[in-house]
């Protein structure tokens, strides 16, 4: 009989050690699925998320669930699922605090995200949006920092935080123009935004959702969105980078994570599906309502977008000092 060649036999190998996560992914899943929420119930991306259980019950015939387990800047929720077993059962609503700020900012963090992690995908965007209130003279960008650099001292911005995505957003603006205001940080954004609403702050880093209704009444002048992409809900207000920011993101990413170790046949099955349910138009109409993006990337396309934020990010929260420790 003719003896089998090197490459085949390669072949043969990999085929046996492929069949076992082929059949796993074939029966998975089997038992319901947990999303683990780091965040208080009640936010965009909590709502995004349900939607996405919801639908991925649909897809995968078996009940997907979010569970919120909040508490220590998201640090709770996400070493939960790091411990958790690598069988797909388990998954992370990833953000950039469990990510990308706690690890820079605690020094006792009980995971790493980069060994501890296999991202899935990111499902959406909520960009941040940059207002003001009708006090301040300015239209545009360009105008907010000539009167922002002629009248030091005189600006507040509001955040929904120290550490925050709108704070660092605020401070990367900050850092690009060399125009400082001053940060003014809310217990989450809603009491922010009203702030701005007041009076008692004149300018808005905060994400767009509770920022809508109010650009709209016109209670708000919006300047720009911290995305790459114009808002499908402002079209006509510019991205930062437009206004001559080139390189300026600021935006709230919500991807899954699983626990590293889980099976690639596994991870794909679900981003699939992920991306599937993401598509729907009940799930862009909700997006819409949100002031969200659709974003889809796939583990590889994610994890680099991670890093890069993780690079943009990385010195300007070194140089706030930020520590739970």
């Amino acid at each position: 009989m003719k003896k089998a060649s090197y490459s085949t036999r390669r072949q043969l190998l990999g085929a046996l050690l492929l069949a076992p996560c082929l059949a796993l992914a074939q029966a998975w899943p089997e038992k319901v699925i947990r999303i683990i929420n780091p965040y208080a119930a009640g936010g965009p991306s909590d709502i995004i998320v349900r939607m996405l259980a919801e639908g991925l019950t649909t897809e995968l015939g078996q009940r997907v669930i979010v569970e919120n387990k909040p508490g220590a800047g998201t640090v709770i929720g996400a070493n939960f699922v790091a411990k958790a077993p690598a069988d797909g059962y388990t998954l992370l609503l990833a953000t950039v605090a469990p990510l990308v700020v706690q690890p820079i900012i605690n020094t006792s963090l009980p995971y790493e995200p980069n060994k501890d992690f296999a991202l899935v995908g990111m499902f959406a965007t909520v960009p941040n949006l940059i207002s003001v209130h009708p006090s301040v003279p300015a239209n545009n960008m360009a105008e907010l920092i000539a009167y922002a650099s002629k009248n030091p001292g005189k600006l507040n911005y509001a955040s929904a935080g120290a550490g925050t995505g709108p704070h660092l957003g605020g401070e990367l603006f900050s850092k690009m123009t060399g125009v400082k205001l001053t940060h003014v940080p809310y217990a989450g954004a809603a009491p922010a935004v009203l702030g701005v609403l007041s009076g008692q702050v004149e300018v808005s880093f905060v994400n767009i959702t509770p920022q809508i209704q109010h650009v709209k009444a016109g209670k708000l002048r919006a300047l720009a969105v911290g995305s790459n992409r114009r808002s499908s809900v402002f079209p006509d207000v510019p991205t930062m980078a437009e206004t001559g920011l080139t390189g300026y993101v600021s935006e709230s990413w919500n991807g899954l994570a699983a626990p590293a170790g889980t099976p690639k046949a596994v991870i794909t099955r679900l981003q699939n599906a992920m991306a599937k349910v993401m598509a729907s138009a009940k799930s862009l109409e909700l997006l819409t309502s949100l002031g969200a993006e659709l974003t889809v990337m796939g583990p590889e396309e994610f994890t680099a977008y991670v890093k890069s934020d993780e690079k943009q990010l990385t010195p300007i929260i070194r140089s706030l000092a930020l520590s739970t420790n």
